[in-house]
């Protein structure tokens, strides 16, 4: 799905293919190693948990060797290698879901959900919503919810909806997900390693601005569908063709076998929790969890060693765009360290956000990391772009790194329902048949709510010592 639509995002639009804007980046980065002066900060143990902390006001310029000219190129299977235990990882989660999705545990309940309350608008909106919000907080669905686009449609088109209503229950939900997103071993577990701040820290934090956000984008869309509904003519979507190519998939029963592979997924969950917090486990344990999920489900669902294998590789095969753009942009990283010029970027970077107060420190993360979701919409290679930058920022200007992550993964997850680089995005607009700009319309008003939210956030939490 990954692919076919990132192909889809290529061939409609004028926006370079991800892969190419971070290949752009690696050779930017070797032209600042030429450019920039080489200088590095001092750094110390942490006591609590003994990562390399920068000491303010140690920077210093030091001599170093210019990186060959050839290293736009060889740096990439270095980049490659240092970021193995997370690409292995992205494969497993991705395989482990396609064996989950081939047993129909997930439409199944996604299609209950829908029937259930599909006349009850603020049952659909509120209920919907929360289900596909928390797939996405927890492991990182997005993907997997296009199917449901033309379901939604088909649905809403009967209730004297529109299209729009259908792509903010999906979109909305993902983007708030991502954007709260507590376990997403695609994000914030890769930024929270990175920056080696505690994994699954902070949980009751982000479900709560989790449960904040879509209490917004609920009622932004009610809202919305209250107006269309007393006056059609206010739909966005006006005047767009829905006659044909909408048909409810045919079989979404919730069977007892799938709703014992749903109750199974979601005791991995806490499996997966309490591991972290109880015996510090890491990647290669989570990895674990998700395999035993994904064998489980196979046997519950009657899937056979056959058919569980095709799943699991297709599914794999699927995130290979995701794992190659996290090598890639782990390779601007690795650039950057061999030139000795990382330190001299964080140092230019500290210089404006240190001259207000932490709280400025952390705004300006988040809009720094907001415009770079432009030009990186993949979180996990955003994630491998900035961490690197933004945890010894965090340091340099006073903000915690728990901060730093979280202005992340706001700026990564919020502006995944705007900017049309994103291949998922531009996809499901053109499944559900939405021009860009009217989407634009309908989610720039609610964007403008949600910033308003996180920046009040990002104020508290560095004014309460997260």
């Amino acid at each position: 799905m990954q692919l076919s639509e990132e192909s889809l995002v290529t061939q409609r639009s004028r926006f370079p293919h991800s892969l190419v804007l971070i290949f752009a980046m690696i050779v930017l980065a070797q032209l600042a190693t030429y450019l920039l002066a080489p200088g590095e900060f001092q750094r110390v143990p942490d006591p609590t948990s003994g990562r390399q902390m920068v000491v303010p006001g140690t920077y210093a310029q030091v001599d170093a060797a210019r990186v060959p000219w050839h290293s736009f190129l060889t740096l990439i299977p270095k980049g490659l290698e240092k970021g193995a235990d997370i690409i292995f990882f992205v494969f497993i989660v991705g395989g482990v879901i396609a064996v989950v999705r081939a047993t129909g545990a997930i439409d199944a309940l996604i299609g209950a959900t829908i029937r259930n309350v599909g006349d009850k608008p603020a049952l659909l909106i509120g209920g919907t919503m929360s289900l596909l919000a928390v797939g996405a907080s927890t492991i990182g669905m997005a993907e997997e919810y296009m199917p449901f686009i033309p379901v939604l449609v088909t649905m809403c088109l009967a209730l004297k909806m529109d299209a729009i209503v259908a792509m903010a229950i999906v979109y909305i939900a993902a983007g708030v997900g991502y954007g709260c997103a507590a376990l997403n071993p695609f994000t914030v577990m890769i930024a929270q390693r990175i920056a080696g701040v505690e994994l699954a820290s902070n949980q009751g934090l982000r479900w709560g601005l989790l449960a904040v956000c879509l209490g917004i984008g609920a009622h932004h869309t009610l809202a919305y569908i209250k107006r269309i509904q007393a006056d059609p003519s206010k739909s966005l979507v006006a005047g767009v063709d829905y006659s044909s190519g909408f048909e409810l998939p045919k079989d979404q029963r919730l069977t007892p076998a799938r709703a014992a592979i749903l109750a199974l997924f979601g005791g991995a969950i806490a499996l997966f929790v309490w591991g972290i917090k109880a015996h510090g486990w890491d990647l290669p344990e989570l990895a674990a969890v998700f395999f035993a999920i994904a064998l489980l489900a196979a046997l519950l669902g009657g899937l056979s060693p056959n058919r569980t294998a095709s799943e699991f590789c297709a599914g794999a095969a699927e995130m290979t765009t995701t794992a190659l753009l996290i090598g890639f942009a782990r390779t601007i990283d690795q650039m950057l360290n061999e030139g000795r010029v990382i330190d001299t970027v964080i140092h230019a970077l500290a210089q404006p956000l240190q001259q207000g107060t932490p709280d400025f420190a952390a705004i300006g993360m988040l809009a720094v990391q907001s415009v770079t979701n432009f030009f990186i919409p993949s979180g996990s290679g955003q994630a491998y772009v900035t961490m690197p930058i933004m945890a010894p920022l965090a340091d340099v200007t006073g903000v915690s790194r728990e901060v730093a992550v979280l202005a992340y993964q706001f700026g990564d997850g919020f502006t995944n329902m705007i900017v049309p680089t994103n291949a998922l995005l531009m996809g499901m607009l053109a499944l559900g048949r939405i021009p860009f700009e009217r989407w634009a319309r309908f989610v720039l008003p609610l964007l403008a709510k949600i910033y308003l939210v996180l920046v009040v956030l990002l104020i508290w939490a560095v004014r309460a010592g997260l």
